[in-house]
């Protein structure tokens, strides 16, 4: 059964799963505190969790059992995957794909058309467990265009520059240039984007100018 809090506003053409729950006040607000907002053609699926305070755009979609937390500003055409956890105050840009099982922590930045992998985990703590950390708490901030390849982890304040690439595996430690593509660990940069080939001839130049093989 699905559970609705107060204050919630959902557009039209709905598809909520079962066990769904949207607008669940967090710790130290009420029922109805905080406005959650979900515009047209969502499709919020089953198991997932949506606390309150949300902001939403057209076109939002989620698999099974995701969870995101209050106070987020999501955009049009975001898809969030199954079992992925965004923290709160998270910035998340139109046309976002955040693939399964990543980690979005607070204060993260999401540019428009950014690609996260999945099993991707962001980080925001400096220094875990000091008493002054949540004063310095602050994600990566991932610049239109960038993608992170799958099984990454950015370390906190990081930036991905707009089109950027990071290779599968990667650790980040240090802020990577637009239109590089980085990997390893510690990350490195060993090229361009619009160097890549691909490896099935379909595409000239599958990241940069896209074009098609004539």
């Amino acid at each position: 059964m699905k559970k609705i809090y107060k204050n919630v506003s959902i557009g039209k053409n709905a598809n909520i799963g079962e066990s769904v729950i949207i607008g669940c006040p967090p710790q130290g607000k009420k029922d109805g505190d905080l406005k959650t907002v979900i515009g047209d053609n969502c499709t919020v699926r089953s198991g997932t969790i949506l606390y309150a305070g949300n902001t939403i755009g057209n076109n939002f979609c989620t698999g099974h059992n995701t969870v995101i937390r209050e106070e987020n500003k999501i955009g049009n055409d975001v898809s969030i995957g199954t079992l992925t956890c965004v923290e709160h105050h998270v910035e998340i840009k139109d046309g976002v794909r955040i693939h399964s099982q990543a980690f979005v922590p607070e204060y993260s930045i999401l540019e428009e058309a950014s690609w996260i992998g999945p099993n991707v985990v962001f980080t925001n703590a400096l220094h875990p467990q000091c008493p002054k950390v949540k004063k310095c708490l602050k994600g990566p901030h991932v610049k239109r265009g960038a993608k992170i390849g799958a099984n990454s982890t950015l370390l906190p304040y990081i930036v991905i520059g707009e089109g950027a690439l990071i290779g599968a595996g990667s650790v980040v430690v240090r802020d990577i240039p637009k239109e590089k593509v980085a990997c390893g660990n510690p990350a490195r940069i060993i090229k361009k984007t619009n160097e890549l080939k691909c490896k099935q001839g379909l595409t000239v130049k599958p990241y940069g100018q896209n074009e098609r093989k004539k």
